[in-house]
């Protein structure tokens, strides 16, 4: 069996990775494929390096654009690659316009996409990400939905053939990769930080960083805050924030540290040892509560509902009294905070990449992974 995976950013990396690690250990070997949709070093190539993944087959090479370029350039690429190589299936992972692209070459070639954390929706189609996830859903063969909530998801849009539940791989990675980060990562020390003792911040998606009012909210935010934060920055966030004329006001805010992004162990230790995270990002709320840390999600609405339903998570949007308010509580309600961060990981034992590899396995032995027909009705 010759299995492609197809990726092309940092959550993306992280999340295959303990499937490719899965099918090693069964002897196949797999097909890299990397479309460089995060081009810069520190947001892609580092997580390869230190999650010690085999070396890349193919660099595509993509880079950024609009949406409909940086998608139409990773299909083309892409297509190019699945003919050369002929792969029996591709594997794809979340909802980024490089999953998008990887499932409609790969589908249109008649090889069978399999959708690692199929099923998650926001019910915001407005989310250029609603949109890959949706039309990757409806193009993939085989979908593993991580929850019994997305599968219902899957279900209600007529997806019902081919559906495993076997829990997210972002577990199976922080449960492989936290302690390794706790030994090897010195970012506490240089950043001055003491364990609890500061917020960790993310925010880039487009909703909140392509809008000067929302951006502007976001920094109104940042300078209202009360405590130490450290706030890991992407490339395109500090290019709105110059645009937009607001980097000075956040490069003087007196207890942020803002900071390149970063590798994956060093971020995962910052992740661990926060007092709290406010975030914008997916993944990121899944992690948050596997470590055990409250989260104030920068959102009004999430494709990981389960975290909230759970309660380690409170969607804040960019309400800077809402969001400063849930921070205050946390610093001064020993049981609240207690509750959120014991608050039950809904997402697995861990195991899923193992179950993903089984389930291809066993699908492709049984000469079942292809694409049919007749796929839905």
């Amino acid at each position: 069996m010759k299995p492609a995976f197809v990726f092309g950013t940092r959550p993306e990396i992280i999340k295959l990775a303990p499937v490719v690690r899965a099918f090693i250990e069964r002897g196949v070997e797999p097909l890299l494929i990397h479309t460089g949709q995060h081009y810069d070093y520190e947001m892609s190539r580092v997580f390869l390096e230190e999650l010690e993944l085999p070396p890349i087959d193919h660099h595509l090479e993509v880079g950024s654009g609009t949406q409909a370029e940086q998608t139409g350039k990773a299909m083309i690429k892409i297509e190019r690659v699945l003919m050369e190589e002929k792969p029996d299936v591709t594997l794809v992972q979340g909802d980024t316009n490089t999953v998008l692209a990887g499932a409609l070459a790969s589908v249109k070639l008649k090889i069978p996409v399999a959708h690692v954390e199929a099923g998650l929706r926001s019910f915001d189609r407005t989310m250029p990400e609603e949109i890959n996830r949706i039309l990757a859903d409806h193009a993939s063969e085989v979908l593993f939905p991580p929850t019994e909530e997305t599968r219902k998801n899957l279900e209600r849009e007529g997806i019902t053939e081919n559906v495993y539940v076997v829990g997210n791989t972002i577990v199976d990675a922080v449960l492989q990769n936290a302690e390794v980060a706790e030994k090897k990562s010195s970012i506490l020390e240089r950043l001055g930080l003491e364990p609890k003792g500061y917020v960790l911040i993310t925010a880039h998606r487009a909703e909140n960083t392509d809008s000067r009012e929302n951006l502007t909210r976001l920094v109104e935010m940042l300078e209202a805050l009360q405590m130490r934060a450290v706030y890991p920055m992407h490339p395109r966030t500090r290019k709105r924030l110059e645009e937009f004329g607001l980097w000075e006001r956040v490069s003087s805010i007196e207890n942020l540290t803002v900071t390149k992004p970063l590798g994956y162990l060093d971020f995962l230790k910052l992740e661990k040892n926060a007092f709290a995270i406010m975030t914008d990002s997916g993944g990121i709320q899944e992690e948050a509560i596997i470590l055990g840390v409250p989260c104030l999600t920068l959102r009004y609405n999430t494709e990981r509902p389960e975290t909230v339903e759970a309660g380690g998570n409170v969607l804040v949007g960019l309400e800077k009294e809402r969001a400063l308010g849930y921070l205050q509580r946390l610093l001064e309600d020993r049981e609240f905070y207690r509750k959120m961060a014991e608050a039950p990981n809904p997402f697995g034992d861990g195991k899923a990449g193992e179950r993903i590899a089984e389930i291809l396995l066993e699908l492709y032995k049984k000469g079942e992974l292809k694409v049919r027909s007749s796929r839905f009705i």
